[in-house]
């Protein structure tokens, strides 16, 4: 059981090439930096009374690593690139029994055909695609929703 004044904590996890916003392709990814994204993420969160760890990693190892970490309630993950080829990041999820929500900065249904097939959609709780940095914000506001009615163990 957790103790009362105990936050929720979040897990952000940004996947392969993410610490690359701002340069790479901003015209699908936006202008936003990760850092100026983070800073956003972390606000959100402060501010709903959660506590919140961020980050980015081009290893699949790593993410794997931190998916399964117990120390968190709630997970929001971008695996970039690893959505379509990770059956690690897929087993990961699979093993934790914590939610989770997949998110992308672009809309990846209205991309190059490879780009299409999630292999992580069908694990988690929800997908939210293509709406920027919005993505990312409204999977916290979900994460938000969902551990307030939710009943604690």
């Amino acid at each position: 059981m957790k103790p009362k004044n105990k936050k929720n904590k979040i897990l952000i996890i940004h996947g392969p090439n993410l610490h690359l916003l701002g340069v790479r392709e901003p015209h699908i990814y936006g202008k936003f930096t990760l850092c100026d994204l983070n800073k956003e993420l972390k606000e959100k969160v402060k501010k709903n009374n959660l506590a919140v760890k961020i980050i980015q990693s081009n290893s699949e190892g790593e993410i794997v690593e931190e998916i399964t970490n117990t120390n968190y309630e709630f997970l929001i993950i971008n695996p970039a690139a690893y959505t379509h080829t990770s059956v690690a990041i897929r087993d990961a999820l699979l093993g934790i029994k914590r939610p989770a929500i997949e998110v992308h900065l672009s809309n990846i249904y209205k991309r190059e055909e490879f780009r299409k097939k999630s292999l992580i959609s069908d694990v988690v709780l929800g997908v939210i695609t293509g709406l920027g940095k919005h993505s990312y914000l409204l999977a916290i506001e979900a994460a938000i929703c969902f551990l307030n009615s939710t009943p604690r163990r």
